[in-house]
């Protein structure tokens, strides 16, 4: 069952304009790349990963396979929530270089199936939440299923960068900047920290236009 939200807009800006505004560029774009918030649960870190990259130009699909979490009512940001085991869904769906997908179960018999599909594909990033402890289990699970080093190397998890994130608000923070800093090759640094221009303009890893 797919319950389909609404297709969006979106106006980027090249400053920052308002909290509600990202960047600007003067004309009407079509929803970017693909970014499936897959298997969300009812953590709300979800639905603010989920809002997040609605925020950042994404084209969001929430995907679980329990009706009573993958509702509209749960992710009105999303474009599209969708009733389905993840791994399924993603195996049957069209997705390429653009496409980001972010496990957020904690929940290996949801995790792992996907997270097989998902680093099997050219996709531009697949991250995964969990502990440490949790992330080496689902290694281990992985590389029983045949998943080889290289392919395991591409999973960013534990997900996120180490801002000190706390709230479902600044955890989802932290997982659109390793979004970014994938795309554009960053190093999560603080800028003080680092020397040369910027804002350079370096051919990015991970193409959402």
């Amino acid at each position: 069952m797919r319950t389909r939200v609404r297709t969006r807009f979106r106006v980027r800006f090249r400053c920052v304009m308002s909290r509600r505004s990202l960047l600007a560029l003067a004309a009407f774009a079509p929803a970017l790349a693909h970014a499936a918030a897959l298997a969300a649960t009812d953590d709300p870190v979800a639905a603010a990963v989920a809002r997040i990259g609605s925020f950042l130009g994404y084209r969001v699909t929430v995907c679980d396979a329990r009706p009573v979490f993958a509702t509209a009512r749960r992710f009105p940001d999303a474009d599209e929530v969708v009733v389905q085991w993840p791994h399924k869904y993603l195996d049957q769906t069209a997705t390429d270089e653009r496409t980001v997908v972010c496990v957020l179960t904690h929940d290996p018999k949801f995790d792992v199936p996907l997270l097989e599909v998902a680093l099997r594909r050219p996709l531009a990033y697949v991250g995964a939440m969990g502990s440490r402890r949790t992330n080496a289990s689902r290694i281990d699970q992985l590389r029983e299923r045949g998943l080889t080093d290289d392919e395991l190397a591409r999973l960013h998890a534990p997900i996120g960068l180490d801002v000190g994130a706390r709230t479902p608000e600044e955890t989802a923070v932290s997982i659109a900047a390793e979004i970014v800093a994938a795309r554009w090759g960053g190093t999560g640094a603080a800028l003080r920290e680092t020397t040369g221009a910027i804002h350079s303009e370096p051919k990015p890893r991970l193409s959402v236009g």
